[in-house]
């Protein structure tokens, strides 16, 4: 039996020339075929445009089980440019490991810092690698590293990627000019320390096939080869496919793992999957499942946090960039959260409510957001009292296709590139998407959000010491039946309810069971 291979994809994350894809390229050992800068246009730029994968391969490190074995790194070099966040997010659902390449003469930047926002999402462990030690002068390399390192700790402090490992090397020594036999510095040891960050992940083959594709070609006499990462369940010669963008179901014919025939792939692996021919130019990137595990939907209602570095409030009819699977598609958000009561209920994961009813929000309640008049009366006691959980409806501007339960990351990509701000807003989890079209009338009528309304009248006069009669709350052709039994206050102190009419002119009677 061939000895066992342990894939962890490591995500490669960085601002723009931080020197990321000679930093993968030292690393790598065998290259994948969506490796290195493969985009004509990004070798013209000399930036990565794609998620490009390259890996490398060690011996199995002891704590990872005993017996011969290796452990394959996938690195996943990701773009860094801005504009380019979409890839990232695209990405970063499959990423165990994420290495954060720092150039360590300009230190945090702003892309820097929003793959640091991404990883935290989508990511439970970290190595930071300062790179560009080269360009340090020898004699105040070690002191400016020891420098970089400790503001990087300081940095990560609030993390929850505080005391990760911290790494010098210079991927590329004389830069990008300089002769290939050059040897990097400290890649050696950034291996090692890849190794003793390395985990078994937690995989699971149950649930339906998903695979985010990233490359795609056909070899003639053979069919179609779709290579990407299966990001849940698992594929097995001869099962069927669906392509959901073409609307078209393939048989699998053929599987490899790095250049190896394999019958069998599961969650985390890289493979190239061979189906019947279809015209590849069809499928440059996107999702391939089990038939008719996604659905397309117009709308959806998520469950959210927002993003503590987003600077600015979320206002309710907003639109924001919406990434949802493998797409990012604008949408309109409506906030709303539980009703006042029930702010520290316990709240279920990854199911919504439609018993309950829920309290309508103008804006996401966080600590800076300007809360509402009422709630600045009752907050001179002390803090503003913030639900556990907040949902958001939200409308795409066209349908997405997706899977049922994923991750959904809302960011203002329009804002200046060059503005050192954090663009992602918020990241959450779909709860429930609407596939009908015509989903205001067949389906939102399910969601119970409310708003608070206010009104006021006049006491008229009082009839005896538990009733009073009011007016100017209703106009005379009001139903007064729907108002009975809400509450009203008087001004001065009591508490009333609304008990019916009083004749014709919409004036009414209150009960003031207190007295």
């Amino acid at each position: 039996a061939a000895p066992r291979v342990l894939n962890v994809n490591v995500g490669v994350l960085g601002h723009i020339d931080s020197g990321k894809t000679a930093l993968a390229r030292a690393l790598s050992t065998t290259g994948s075929t969506a490796a290195f800068d493969r985009a004509p246009q990004s070798r013209a730029r000399g930036i990565t445009l794609d998620l490009g994968f390259s890996c490398l391969r060690t011996a199995l490190p002891p704590q990872l089980g005993p017996g011969p074995g290796e452990l394959q790194f996938t690195l996943v070099d990701c773009p860094g440019h801005a504009s380019l966040i979409r890839t990232i997010i695209g990405g970063a659902q499959i990423i165990d490991l994420m290495m954060l390449v720092i150039d360590v003469t300009k230190g945090m930047q702003t892309q820097s810092a929003e793959c640091l926002v991404i990883g935290q999402i989508a990511c439970q462990k970290m190595v930071v690698v300062l790179n560009k030690i080269d360009l340090l002068p020898e004699g105040k390399r070690q002191s400016a590293i020891e420098k970089m390192t400790k503001k990087m700790q300081k940095t990560l402090e609030n993390t929850k990627f505080c005391g990760c490992p911290i790494v010098a090397v210079a991927a590329k020594p004389g830069g990008p000019e300089a002769p290939e036999s050059e040897n990097p510095l400290g890649v050696s040891e950034l291996i090692e320390v890849l190794k003793s960050q390395a985990y078994l992940p937690s995989r699971d083959p149950s649930g339906h096939f998903l695979m985010a594709v990233d490359h795609c070609f056909s070899i003639k006499g053979q069919g179609t080869v779709m290579t990407g990462t299966i990001l849940s369940g698992s594929v097995s010669l001869g099962d069927n496919v669906e392509i959901p963008a073409l609307k078209v179901t393939k048989k699998v014919k053929s599987m490899q793992m790095f250049h190896t025939p394999v019958t069998y792939a599961m969650q985390g692996d890289r493979v190239g999957i061979c189906v019947t021919q279809f015209d590849p130019k069809l499928l440059e990137r996107g999702l391939i499942c089990t038939p008719e595990s996604l659905h397309t939907i117009h709308a959806a209602i998520i469950s959210l946090k927002k993003i503590q570095y987003f600077r600015g409030a979320l206002q309710t009819k907003a639109k924001f960039h919406i990434t949802v699977g493998h797409e990012t598609v604008m949408g309109r958000v409506m906030f709303f959260s539980p009703a006042p009561a029930n702010f520290n209920e316990e709240i279920q994961e990854n199911v919504f409510d439609f018993e309950k009813d829920y309290l309508y929000q103008e804006e996401y309640l966080s600590k800076d957001s300007n809360s509402s008049e009422e709630n600045k009366e009752n907050d001179q006691a002390g803090e503003v009292q913030l639900p556990r959980q907040q949902w958001a409806l939200l409308e795409f501007e066209k349908p997405v296709t997706c899977p049922k339960l994923c991750l959904v990351i809302g960011s203002k990509l329009d804002t200046d590139i060059h503005a050192n701000t954090c663009r992602l807003a918020f990241h959450g989890v779909l709860l429930q998407g609407m596939e009908d079209k015509n989903y205001v009338e067949s389906f939102l009528p399910r969601l119970k959000v409310y708003k608070l309304k206010h009104k006021e009248g006049q006491v008229e006069r009082v009839m005896d010491d538990y009733s009073v009669i009011g007016r100017s709350l209703f106009k005379k052709e009001t139903n007064i039946q729907i108002f009975v039994g809400l509450k009203v206050k008087l001004s001065t102190g009591e508490d009333g309810i609304i008990d019916g009419g009083f004749g014709q002119s919409g004036k009414f009677k209150i009960r003031i069971p207190g007295g």
